[in-house]
């Protein structure tokens, strides 16, 4: 469940800075590769593929004008919901602060997610980049808004009533009885144990991103594909838009 690893000496949130500054000369693969491991040193059991796209989405997102994240949270639904398969990472001091359980929308899929939709009534989850905004309480207590910043993707989120918030159907106990979570309506719904810990961490701007090896999204992602001006001259509108 929730953990806490130890520090590591290299500023991941300064290195990301650097990162982002020298990209602008195509001096950033060396530095690229030092960011990626240090979080993947905090992170062994995180899919190296899934860590260098929330990566390349922050610093895609960071160089169009969203605020630099002091946190950002990766969520893999590649992986059954019965696994720890959301991270959140403290890029200031170079620490996990969490891994934990995280559940799908109940259309998405049983033990697994599948299915990925933009569309209200759905019951399905989303991919992509989001940005934590505001905490606030709810029908289902203490519970994080998302903004999702990617249009046609995710950009509805706050239409669709997608947030963070707890829920009893997410707990190993649950795993243990039926092999999997229990599913929400489209939020990524955590442990009650862990939501103030979540939302406290990604509340005010921090990112959340969500994958899933969908072709057509990660071809197609203005943040996964930021050599796009189109793409990333929309990407800039629903930043604004949500902003």
């Amino acid at each position: 469940m929730s953990l806490h690893t130890k520090r590591h000496p290299f500023s991941l949130g300064a290195g990301l800075a650097v990162l982002l500054s020298f990209s602008a000369h195509g001096n950033a693969e060396a530095l690229d590769n030092e960011l990626l491991d240090k979080l993947a040193g905090a992170a062994p059991y995180l899919k190296s593929e899934v860590l260098g796209a929330a990566v390349k989405a922050t610093q895609c997102a960071v160089n169009n004008g969203v605020a630099m994240p002091e946190r950002l949270a990766v969520i893999d639904f590649s992986l059954p919901s019965s696994e720890e398969r959301m991270w959140i990472f403290d890029l200031e001091q170079g620490d996990l602060l969490l891994r934990d359980l995280v559940a799908h929308g109940k259309n998405s899929g049983d033990v697994e997610a599948r299915a990925f939709s933009n569309i209200e009534g759905s019951h399905q989850s989303s991919i992509g980049l989001f940005k934590g905004n505001e905490s606030y309480s709810g029908a289902h207590g203490y519970a994080l808004r998302l903004d999702g910043l990617e249009p046609g993707v995710n950009d509805l989120a706050r239409q669709r009533a997608i947030v963070i918030h707890g829920a009893d159907y997410v707990s190993p106990n649950w795993v243990a009885d039926y092999g999997r979570i229990g599913r929400s309506h489209g939020c990524p719904a955590v442990d009650r144990k862990v939501i103030r810990s979540v939302v406290d961490n990604l509340k005010g701007g921090q990112l959340v991103f969500t994958y899933y090896p969908d072709q057509e999204w990660l071809q197609s992602s203005s943040f996964l594909n930021c050599d796009a001006p189109a793409q990333m001259a929309e990407a800039s509108q629903a930043q604004g838009n949500n902003s």
